[in-house]
């Protein structure tokens, strides 16, 4: 549920760059996507949880929301209107970006080194456990990017558009996820174990998607 709620931001330029997608277009999905995190994300897991008589506190809720959205866009969007101000564009974008390749990349993965590390024993002893919690996803992912880009080919919309629109709606913010799981429920906890499983899970299924948007971009018009 955690995983379901949090629509794609970052990895969705990943997804639409190697699907040769649109990259105005994502941004403005991303945008999008970032707006609704910020309004519908509480309240819907609220009430997902709720339905399964899983009571959470809202202040933790939204609390993760602010630590893990509204901080980092701010921040962002504040250093980038300062410095571009300062030193301009082509500065901003040539040197300065430049200067954190591979940050985000390594916060992820040192994440799941520690959470691997917290939940070894758990998924060595729960194999069957596992897969009852990747099959679901792998469904829903499939599943949902079948509805968008099948939308997309009906409306004849360019493939340009069509790849990423279909992605970002198979895709995750996992990064949120595994935070909000961790806040709520605890590093040890099943619920972190089941974000890390959905991250695994969601990037080989995310490449095959890939996959099979190029070799179906003849569908669509150029």
């Amino acid at each position: 549920m955690l995983l379901g709620a949090a629509p794609c931001t970052a990895m969705v330029f990943v997804w639409s760059y190697l699907s040769d997608g649109d990259p105005g277009y994502t941004v403005v999905q991303v945008a999008v996507n970032d707006l609704v995190i910020l309004v519908a994300f509480t309240p819907i897991v609220a009430f997902l949880l709720g339905v399964s008589d899983v009571r959470v506190p809202w202040d933790t809720l939204l609390l993760s929301v602010v630590l893990f959205v509204v901080i980092p866009l701010g921040a962002g969007a504040l250093t980038r209107s300062r410095l571009i101000l300062r030193h301009g564009k082509e500065w901003f974008e040539t040197e300065f970006l430049k200067k954190f390749e591979g940050i985000t990349e390594g916060g992820l993965l040192l994440t799941l080194v520690i959470l691997f590390a917290f939940q070894g024993e758990t998924i060595l002893k729960n194999p069957l456990a596992i897969a009852l919690i990747a099959v679901p996803l792998v469904i829903q992912t499939y599943f949902i990017f079948a509805i968008g880009y099948g939308w997309a080919r009906a409306w004849k919309i360019p493939y340009a558009i069509a790849a990423p629109a279909g992605m970002i709606g198979a895709s995750n913010f996992f990064e949120l996820s595994v935070a909000v799981a961790i806040s709520l429920f605890g590093l040890s906890s099943g619920a972190a174990l089941a974000t890390v499983v959905g991250v695994l899970t969601e990037v080989p299924v995310m490449l095959s998607l890939v996959h099979i948007a190029k070799k179906t971009r003849h569908w669509f018009p150029a």
